[in-house]
């Protein structure tokens, strides 16, 4: 009997080494997998004067699926330290502090080229 119990009070031992060990990896890959995340994400850095599209994230009772959610074009008047960014809208000139993750660049000179149109005739109909 007291051989049994030695033998399984190793075995829990054991098992709590084991426990112990693949918490221990855990954190390991978690840790590696959230710096990669971090390397992979594009820093957005805004400068004053740039143009950006504001993400628009109410919520509408009609809203369109298809119906761009990013409003603008605004102007960049002051970036702040945190992340923080002053913005006023070209159109009205309405000035609004916004989290920067909610921007994005916006180009311009992006111009509407000539439309080539080719009209497609149907084989079996053009005997």
């Amino acid at each position: 009997m007291d051989e049994a119990g030695l033998h399984r009070k190793l075995q829990l031992h054991e098992l709590e080494e084991i426990r112990n060990e693949a918490y221990e990896n855990a954190s390991i890959y978690k840790a590696r997998t959230r710096a990669w995340h971090d390397n992979m994400i594009s820093r957005r850095v805004f400068q004053m004067g740039e143009k950006v599209l504001l993400f628009q994230n109410r919520l509408r009772l009609f809203s369109g699926k298809l119906r761009s959610r990013w409003m603008g074009p605004y102007e960049v008047v002051k970036v702040f330290q945190h992340g923080a960014i002053e913005i006023k809208c070209l159109k009205t000139g309405k000035v609004l502090k916004v989290n920067g993750q909610r921007l994005k660049h916006y180009y311009e000179g992006i111009e509407a080229g000539e439309v080539e149109t080719l009209h497609l005739v149907d084989p079996i109909y053009e005997a």
